[in-house]
């Protein structure tokens, strides 16, 4: 959800700015912009859609400069328009900014009243204001950067770029991550680490309420109180193979099929020769209950962690969704472990319930993929999920990734309750063991799964039916085919569709049915009949002895290999996300940046 860029360079600003820009996109945004300072002007360039809009102005309409920031806008406050496109500019000031400054009314009307009156609909625009007021007081820049800082109320990652400063970019972060670049008589600025990859290996992370001079030289780091700050200078490692789509035709493509992989190293990490090994502090032993928070997707890998706490451990589990979380403000038990989701480990609602969470649990735990991130940093404990750089806005690799980690933890908790036996954990970790290779096989699927989805693509509406275990994954299909195809989708128990989803089935209205044969599959198989008896088309997702079990009367029927009951929604997640992939690519949707859709949702 929107990204900055900034550089301090020894060579033209705009292509680098460009580039960096482009390694941004898979956050989803709506337009584009840059601004550079040249012989001391300030100047800029904005557009509206694709990268490649700005490309084609800049290439008519050159932007000279070494010093510049850049920006693509996920469109919050005001239209997706050229008009509320970062950068922001007022008189001697350009600002590029992420998040929502919740104060800006105030703040509006203030400066209009002074006669600064803003010429956009955006929140951004009054920051930019505010600081050239600040200038037109007689502030230096930097002083003037300090001073609207301390105005600013809500969530923001800021660059700000002054006319006659070629050496110079402030950079502040208050609940939008931002990072600052090392190189060689050179410095950057980026909300993202992947934007900076090609740039530089050295990365200061800034801290809640930081605010950063940058030069050339290096940069002076403050605290929210002003107070010079030390930031620890990260060497990153970014696999370029990662963020490159290595032949195929769409990252979300090739996330999928890089599963297995995924699943293998992350068993390698976390189970030695056959021994569970999560670090110490997961601990079970005094924990008497279970929050889980998280948003999207990563919701639904928690429902399903729930179930796998519950059955193997004993452990009461509350599964909340982060943005409604903290507002009922739930009591929390002091014995309790507050698990935390997030694929991106800022997601802002996350972040925002987690620190709600503090001093109020035992411990607050972390399964994230950016070890990096603001929720890793403030968690006691992170696991990272280990699935690399995920650029597809519809999480693929990541959702498997966070399901096999909740399901060790759920091992981890199950043996330190007492309720398992090594022995019997050990079990589990070989029917894991096993993941990888099933994967293999659901992937084989694709080309059948393709068929289906050209058909599917045809309709206006899905259910997606799940019981048990596979109930999440039926609200986790049903996301991934709204999310990518536009087409509506929704995901039910089984069991409730007698409670009034029935009443939407007729032969127009296909029926995906997640049902491995299962203890519950016979009931599974009711529900079924039901939608078939009321002409409803039934894709059944199945094994074997489940397609056999389900007789006759399916509109299609895709049959899996048998994997141990536990663990099936790992591997269901597969057929699920091709039925999504293919039938967007049937319908010819952006498949990677899906409409209105952000990959790191930073604002509330």
């Amino acid at each position: 959800m929107c990204g900055i860029v900034g550089v301090l360079g020894k060579h033209e600003a705009a292509p680098v700015l460009l580039e960096a820009l482009k390694r941004l996109e898979y956050r989803g945004y709506d337009s584009a912009g840059i601004a550079t300072v040249h012989k001391g002007q300030l100047d800029r360039r904005r557009a509206v859609g694709k990268l490649m809009n700005l490309s084609d102005l800049l290439v008519h309409e050159p932007l000279a400069g070494k010093a510049g920031i850049g920006h693509t806008r996920w469109a919050t406050h005001g239209a997706a328009t050229e008009r509320n496109a970062h950068p922001h500019r007022s008189g001697p000031v350009a600002v590029v900014h992420n998040g929502i400054i919740e104060n800006f009314r105030e703040l509006r009307e203030e400066l209009t009243a002074k006669g600064l009156a803003p010429e956009t609909d955006t929140d951004t625009e009054t920051v930019a204001i505010l600081a050239r007021h600040y200038m037109d007081e007689g502030m230096p820049p930097r002083e003037a950067a300090a001073a609207t800082l301390k105005r600013l109320e809500g969530a923001f990652a800021l660059c700000f770029l002054f006319d006659g400063e070629e050496d110079l970019i402030v950079a502040a972060r208050k609940g939008s991550p931002l990072a600052i670049g090392h190189g060689e008589g050179e410095m950057f600025v980026g909300s993202d680490a992947i934007a900076l990859a090609p740039l530089t290996d050295r990365i200061t992370y800034l801290e809640e309420g930081d605010y950063a001079f940058v030069t050339r030289d290096g940069a002076e780091i403050f605290d929210e109180e002003g107070r010079r700050a030390n930031r620890e200078v990260t060497q990153i490692k970014m696999d370029s193979a990662r963020i490159e789509k290595a032949g195929y035709k769409h990252f979300m493509a090739k996330e999928i099929a890089e599963q297995p992989v995924v699943m293998a190293d992350a068993l390698a990490a976390y189970v030695k020769s056959g021994v569970l090994e999560l670090p110490e502090a997961v601990d079970f032993r005094e924990v008497d209950r279970l929050t889980f928070v998280a948003c999207g997707t990563a919701y639904y890998a928690c429902l399903v962690g729930k179930y796998w706490f519950e059955e193997l451990a004993g452990l009461p589990v509350d599964v909340d969704i982060a943005s409604e979380f903290r507002y009922r403000e739930p009591p929390m038990s002091p014995k309790s472990v507050a698990i935390f989701v997030s694929q991106s480990g800022e997601t802002a609602d996350t972040l925002a319930a987690l620190r709600f969470c503090r001093d109020k649990v035992a411990r607050i735990v972390s399964v994230v993929n950016v070890v990096t991130s603001s929720i890793a940093r403030e968690s006691d404990l992170a696991l990272p999920i280990r699935a690399g750089v995920e650029i597809g806005v519809a999480s693929t690799k990541a959702f498997t990734g966070q399901l096999l980690v909740l399901a060790l933890m759920a091992l981890k908790a199950a043996g330190d309750k007492g309720r398992m036996t090594d022995a019997e954990i050990s079990q589990r970790l070989d029917e894991l063991a096993t993941l990888p290779g099933l994967m293999n096989q659901a992937l084989s699927r694709s080309n059948q799964i393709s068929e289906i989805a050209k058909e599917l693509s045809e309709t206006r509406d899905v259910l997606f039916l799940g019981r048990g275990r596979m109930f999440p994954l039926a609200l986790e299909g049903a996301l991934k085919l709204k999310e990518i195809s536009y087409i509506h989708a929704e995901g039910y128990a089984s069991g409730e569709l007698k409670h009034g989803p029935i009443a939407l089935i007729d032969a127009h209205v296909p029926v995906v049915v997640m049902a491995p044969h299962d203890k519950l599959f016979d009931k599974t198989v009711s529900n079924m009949h039901e939608v078939m008896a009321r002409h409803g088309r039934v894709l059944l997702i199945t094994d074997a002895k489940g397609a056999a079990a389900a007789k006759a009367g399916t509109w299609k029927t895709l049959t899996l290999p048998e994997v141990p009951e536990l663990f099936a929604p790992i591997l269901y997640a597969i057929p699920a996300q091709l039925l999504a992939y293919h039938t967007a690519v049937a319908k010819g949707t952006d498949v990677d940046q899906p409409r209105n859709l952000a990959k790191s949702v930073t604002v509330e």
